[in-house]
């Protein structure tokens, strides 16, 4: 399908947060567009609020009437979290209109464009937001579809007036095979999403695949250490082609130098705190540099990127009460959030409030989990958040909980959370999960500011 023959576009699942980008590049060139999703959420109200309409009933009977029937020039994009018996998504498969999967449609968008993919099973999101305000900020320019909202320009999708496109290459049931970059980064490859590849080596045999899907004389970074044997290495202490140096704390910023074979460009600074996200701004500004964008406008621009939401978002910062939010819901994810907080703050107690995120997920890295939670010094355990998966067996908060060494650990209904903090007020929270955590932030904002 040709990206300029679509007139109309249905998403079902628009409340994605990759599906509302994509969302709002079509709405953003003149197209109709509708979409489904099964909770009003706070990215859903911005969504209607720009035009697009959005039902919250799978019911083919509340469709508007230019969807009813199929046509060339309408296309409907789905994401694999909806179920398949949705009424919705049934209908326009059996009334054979074009369906695509979100990758498909990147890969549609992108088709004949400059484009700029990042790829990992963590890091990506803040990797591929870096490079998009650097472009921007420099004057470079860009069309942006992110994986997060950037705290920059409050949107997950940012649109330029020239050809350079950056996108997520999310490895969610191979999505990203589907795009053929000209620049792109992998920033991690730990075991994840098992309840799709089945092991790791699948896993990794996928990202070899995407690492061969460079167009001619592109250009490949990879992180240090991945099994990938193409591709500029980089990274933060290790050997690497690449790397981020002398790192160091500057009140709440973190600045290191950049050094390559070439070039060194001394004392960045970096708003997001941890070595993780240093190694992120490292993989960003090799990007940058490969596009020809000079220096100094990359060191500005570092220094002016105030991040992602959901991504070690200061919710609090005040001398009695620190709030930190995080998206963490992987145990490598989970380690580098904690080591930034400790980094920071070495002499504050921290209280945890962790919602895991899959029962599969929860299953398979149970222990690791484990390690990383008993570094807190007091844990709230939520509820496991099921999302697109049904019940396992045995596999419970409680299941994790036991094999916590933590003394001062709970499992806590999501509904008591706020008197627990009420009660408690401590001096460093920490809320970290991909679930539905996200609705405790304004509660937990709203207690610790007027503590």
């Amino acid at each position: 399908m040709e990206l300029n023959h679509i007139q109309r576009v249905y998403f079902v699942g628009i409340g994605g947060i990759g599906m509302s980008a994509i969302a709002r590049y079509f709405a953003k060139r003149g197209c109709v567009v509708c979409g489904y999703d099964k909770t009003r959420t706070n990215l859903t109200v911005a969504l209607e609020q720009e035009g697009i309409l959005v039902s919250y009933l799978d019911d083919d009977a509340v469709l508007p009437v230019c969807f009813l029937e199929s046509n060339s020039d309408t296309l409907i994009v789905y994401t694999p979290a909806i179920p398949k018996n949705s009424e919705i998504l049934n209908y326009f498969k059996d009334n054979s209109f074009i369906l695509k999967k979100r990758s498909e449609v990147l890969g549609i968008i992108s088709k004949g464009q400059f484009c700029i993919a990042v790829a990992g099973t963590h890091g990506k999101t803040t990797t591929s937001s870096i490079i998009a305000h650097v472009l921007i900020d420099s004057g470079y320019g860009c069309t942006a579809f992110l994986g997060g909202i950037a705290t920059n320009y409050n949107s997950n999708f940012i649109i330029g007036n020239n050809n350079v496109v950056v996108v997520e290459a999310d490895e969610y049931d191979r999505s990203f095979l589907t795009l053929h970059p000209d620049l792109s980064v992998i920033t991690s490859m730990d075991a994840d999403h098992l309840d799709i590849y089945g092991d790791a080596a699948s896993l990794h045999e996928s990202f070899g695949l995407f690492s061969k899907q460079l167009k001619p004389k592109g250009t490949l970074f990879v992180r240090a250490g991945l099994p990938l044997k193409d591709g500029l290495s980089y990274s933060v202490g290790q050997a690497s082609q690449i790397t981020g140096q002398n790192i160091r704390v500057d009140g709440s910023m973190f600045v290191f130098d950049y050094v390559d074979t070439e070039l060194k460009i001394n004392d960045i600074r970096l708003m997001l705190p941890g070595k993780h996200n240093v190694e992120n701004a490292v993989a960003a500004i090799a990007v940058a540099l490969k596009l020809g964008i000079a220096q100094d406008k990359i060191k500005a621009a570092i220094a002016s990127f105030k991040g992602v939401k959901r991504r070690f978002e200061y919710i609090v910062n005040t001398p009695e009460h620190i709030y930190i939010d995080d998206y963490a819901h992987h145990p490598e994810e989970l380690r580098a959030c904690f080591d930034a907080v400790r980094q920071l703050y070495p002499d504050k107690k921290l209280t945890v409030i962790f919602q895991p995120h899959l029962f599969t997920r929860t299953r398979d890295f149970a222990d690791e989990f484990a390690k990383v939670l008993s570094t807190a010094d007091h844990l709230l355990l939520l509820e496991i958040y099921p999302a697109r998966e049904l019940p396992l067996p045995g596999i419970n908060s409680q299941f994790l909980l036991d094999k916590i060494s933590l003394k001062h650990k709970e499992i806590c209904g999501k509904d008591l959370v706020s008197e627990q903090i009420k009660n408690s007020k401590p001096e460093l929270l920490l809320t970290v999960g991909a679930g539905d955590i996200d609705t405790l932030i304004q509660p937990l904002k709203a207690i610790l500011t007027h503590a």
